[in-house]
């Protein structure tokens, strides 16, 4: 009998192995996919550009009146610039010029290995670049989900911006693993993690403190809203304080009632437009 048990512990243990082996490998397998021409009533072209990550970087840009501010959107992992086209509606409606970007490894812009914001965060500092030499007198700023908000807090060094929002955007990987863990398979499958995190240099030359967006908070130097669902099991509510507290003032926390993981725009887009908003018009709308 004990050999029985040990022996079906064994397959077990074997068979997790196994699992988490080849969760890693579909985790950072690329996510390419044609986006095709840009939507009509977005009134956008198609844009490239250089990024250090090695990619050249595929994206839309809305034209815009003299003068107006700029604002960057990055999707979340697995996904790609057309996850934000109804954000990028209501910005365009609001008169700001937007900038819609695949990140490497999705979407349009090719890459070997999605990498949790670590070279995604290349392609972020390359695309406000971007917009600073395309409008060299206008304010920028940026709304990031999940991987989109890391990448952009992993950018060394930080992008000059006037306003940014981070939405579900997970404070360390080691955090972020748990909790897909746990969601997915059990509060066991939390022992787990280390196995999927040791991949990381494997596959992708780096460690999990190099996957730390909390520890880069404090040097972001602009404005931040920081929003979640309250019922986001990803990305935790008690994740999203601490998110928020390593941020520099001024700074806003909004905790969505009832979204869980979930596209916050789509999940409620009266509320999602007035709140985000307000808060873009009082960072890059000018005075007088």
């Amino acid at each position: 009998m004990r050999r029985a048990i040990v022996a079906a512990s064994l397959v077990v243990v074997v068979l997790s192995a196994a699992c988490v082996l080849g969760a890693g490998e579909l985790l950072t397998r690329p996510a390419l996919r044609s986006n095709g021409e840009p939507p009509t009533d977005l009134d956008a072209v198609r844009v490239t550009f250089a990024s250090r990550s090695g990619a050249i970087v595929h994206g839309w840009l809305t034209n815009a009146g003299p003068g107006a501010s700029a604002v960057l959107l990055l999707h979340p992992v697995r996904s790609n610039r057309s996850e934000m086209l109804g954000r990028a509606r209501f910005l365009r409606r609001l008169g700001y010029a937007v900038l819609l970007i695949d990140l490497q490894a999705h979407g349009e812009t090719e890459g070997e290995r999605i990498t949790f914001g670590w070279k995604e965060s290349d392609d972020v500092a390359a695309a406000a670049t971007f917009l600073r030499e395309r409008f060299p007198d206008s304010k920028i700023g940026v709304i990031g989900v999940s991987l989109g908000g890391a990448a952009l807090l992993l950018a060394n060094p930080a992008p000059k911006v006037e306003a940014v929002v981070l939405e579900a955007v997970y404070p360390d990987i080691d955090t972020a693993v748990r909790n897909r863990l746990r969601l997915h398979a059990g509060t066991w499958a939390e022992s787990l993690s280390g196995l999927l995190l040791l991949q990381l240099p494997l596959r992708l030359g780096i460690s999990s403190d190099q996957l730390r967006p909390i520890d880069r908070a404090g040097e972001l130097g602009a404005p931040a809203l920081v929003v979640s669902g309250m019922l986001d099991q990803h990305t935790t509510v008690q994740d999203a304080r601490r998110l928020f507290a390593a941020l520099r003032a001024p700074k806003e926390l909004w905790l969505v009632e009832g979204a869980g993981h979930v596209n916050l725009h789509q999940f409620s887009p009266t509320l999602y437009e007035a709140r985000i908003g307000a808060f873009l018009a009082r960072y890059l709308e000018r005075k007088g």
